[in-house]
């Protein structure tokens, strides 16, 4: 089965390579849907999947100077204690497995569904809620932003690169896009590893398919980023957006 695993991982390592979006939300529904995976055994794993996979990309953004830390500290103000709380909360009520397992289901619907939207729309909402070029939001209303992020990543492993990257744009209009990528990436990190070993400490992890993913994706997103300088980027998210709908619609009801 390892092999298997194996190609999962290129295949999502591929899509986010060529479109620069579908890390947790096709890795997560892939492991539960095409591998029968439990859904708290695969949000579990991809959020450390995660964690390791982007660790790269910070480097690489930050010799870039692509990284506004200020951002990343208040972002992780919020969604660190939100994802330390989410995590205690369920040891606290011991929840049964049957509702813990639809409790993420549910989660994991409804972030592929938002995530899905703010991949097709993202453009429109930018324009529609235009803020001034000299507008800044004020640290608390970022910390807000951690603190909801953390506790839905925790819970789906999705949202932390679409979805947060979406809000960083139309909150700070005076930043490049590459700095608001480079900002999000450095703040996905640091959440799906306090995340991912949450989860670990719940029993949610499993490192052999952990590895298996990582073996097939890392060479794969940079075969994907060479495919994807010629192919055209928004019929590629719109595909990709289509099936997160999709997916995101059978997980919730």
């Amino acid at each position: 089965m390892d092999y298997l695993y194996i190609l999962a991982g290129a295949a999502v390592g591929f899509v986010i390579g060529l479109t620069g979006v579908g890390g947790g939300s096709l890795m997560t529904p892939l492991l539960v849907l095409g591998f029968n995976v439990q859904p708290a055994i695969a949000v579990g794993t991809d959020l450390l999947y995660a964690a390791i996979t982007k660790a790269s990309g910070v480097w690489s953004h930050q010799k870039l100077k692509n990284i506004d830390w200020m951002i990343v500290k208040n972002l992780c103000l919020g969604s660190i204690p939100g994802s330390i709380s989410c995590i205690y909360i369920i040891q606290y009520f011991n929840l049964s497995a049957e509702a813990f397992e639809s409790i993420i289901s549910i989660s994991l619907g409804i972030m592929l569904i938002l995530t899905s939207a703010v991949i097709v729309f993202k453009d429109n909402i930018a324009r529609h809620f235009k803020k001034p070029a000299d507008y800044t939001p004020s640290p608390f209303i970022i910390i807000c932003l951690g603190l909801v992020l953390g506790i839905l990543v925790t819970l789906s492993s999705v949202g932390a690169g679409a979805i947060g990257g979406a809000l960083l744009l139309l909150l700070y209009p005076r930043l490049r896009t590459r700095t608001i990528v480079g900002t999000d990436i450095a703040h996905a990190v640091p959440l799906t590893a306090v995340a991912g070993l949450g989860h670990f400490q719940l029993g949610h992890i499993d490192f052999q398919l952990l590895i298996s993913l990582i073996i097939g994706s890392l060479p794969a997103i940079y075969l994907g980023t060479m495919v994807g300088e010629k192919l055209p980027e928004k019929t590629l998210k719109y595909i990709v957006a289509t099936i997160l709908l999709l997916i995101g619609i059978k997980f919730a009801i």
